[in-house]
């Protein structure tokens, strides 16, 4: 088996860019450098390998972008087309593909911005935007309201996260693309909301809390959008004391496994999902790599690939299916600023 994984990164040391890495064999090759551009911090890859990721200018624009990746190495890689604009880049983009759509939450811009693709899915318009506003929470990174993370649900509309508001924000996505709110979901006050997953099943969501790590389990009413708490629980140990930023979240296709990431206690948590969509938690297995803010499964859910942002590396797992459980297969892996991890 071989597969590609496009590996996002902030810039801010030697880091050039995307990269490109080759899973072969049970192993991880060296990445090598696929698009060379500023603070490519996330981005999601569509069909015909279009790449969509947040890019930054030297003249300090920032905003979207579309790349068309022809062969390897950075010189292959056509810019197909961007939208920038002053103030902060978003943080996360989010892919609607059959309604031609791409949604960036801006962290430090407090907004969710929607842009129309164009049929082809090549193109880039701002249609909307959204500021969140509203009472923040109580810790020191709650200042503002920030958008973290901004997708689509099951049942077609936009979810969000605001990690200043402590709050999840439900919308519906109108025929111009333009967004109208229906539901909203406070978390307690500090939880900080950071990303989330929905069960196969549409009708549940896990919610991962960054700033007190823990998940939610919440149902979801696909009639009225709303959302309520069943289940909350810690990602880390009740004896951690150090400091910790839960991270990443992503679920297993068969609906039986959940997986978090810890930035502090550097982990990947391992989670069995019960018939009653609550979760106990199975492992926890050290990345062997400082701030994991990303993984990501092989396309057969037999491997995850982690991306330790601080110790620039990344770390191979194997996966049983069986029992959700990992192992260690491969550390240190050299990859300059990794964050974001993604299929190719």
């Amino acid at each position: 088996m071989t597969e590609d994984f496009l590996i996002g990164t902030y810039t801010n040391k030697t880091s050039q860019g995307i990269y490109r890495v080759t899973l072969e064999n049970n192993q991880l090759k060296l990445p090598r450098l696929a698009v060379r551009l500023l603070k490519p911090s996330y981005l999601q890859v569509g069909a015909n390998h279009l790449v969509y990721t947040i890019k930054k200018e030297i003249d300090g624009q920032k905003g979207v972008a579309i790349y068309e990746l022809k062969d390897e190495g950075p010189a292959n890689a056509q810019l197909v087309k961007e939208e920038l604009f002053n103030g902060p880049s978003p943080a996360y983009v989010g892919l609607d593909e059959k309604r031609h759509l791409l949604f960036g939450a801006n962290y430090h811009g407090s907004r969710i911005d929607v842009f129309d693709l164009g049929e082809d899915n090549r193109d880039l318009k701002r249609v909307d935007s959204v500021t969140h506003t509203g009472k923040v929470g109580p810790r020191p990174e709650q200042n503002i309201p920030h958008v973290h993370y901004a997708d689509v649900t099951p049942d077609g509309r936009l979810i969000t996260c605001d990690l200043g508001l402590d709050l999840v924000t439900v919308y519906d996505i109108l025929s111009d693309g333009t967004l109208k709110e229906v539901s909203r979901y406070q978390t307690d006050p500090g939880c900080g909301p950071r990303h989330l997953v929905f069960h196969p099943d549409g009708k549940t969501v896990y919610l991962l809390d960054e700033l007190s790590s823990e998940l939610e389990v919440l149902t979801y009413d696909q009639n009225t959008a709303r959302l309520e708490r069943i289940q909350i629980l810690k990602t880390i140990p009740s004896t951690w004391t150090k400091h910790n930023g839960a991270g990443a979240i992503r679920i297993s296709s068969d609906g039986k496994y959940l997986y978090t990431s810890n930035r502090g206690e550097n982990t990947i948590a391992v989670f069995r999902i019960l018939l009653d969509h609550t979760v106990e938690h199975l492992q926890s297995i050290d990345t062997e790599g400082d701030y994991p803010r990303d993984f990501n499964f092989s396309q057969d859910e037999n491997f995850i690939i982690a991306a330790n942002q601080n110790s620039d590396s990344l770390t191979l797992f194997q996966r049983n299916p069986n029992t959700g459980k990992l192992t260690l297969l491969q550390a240190e892996i050299p990859c300059p600023e990794p964050i974001c991890v993604q299929h190719y």
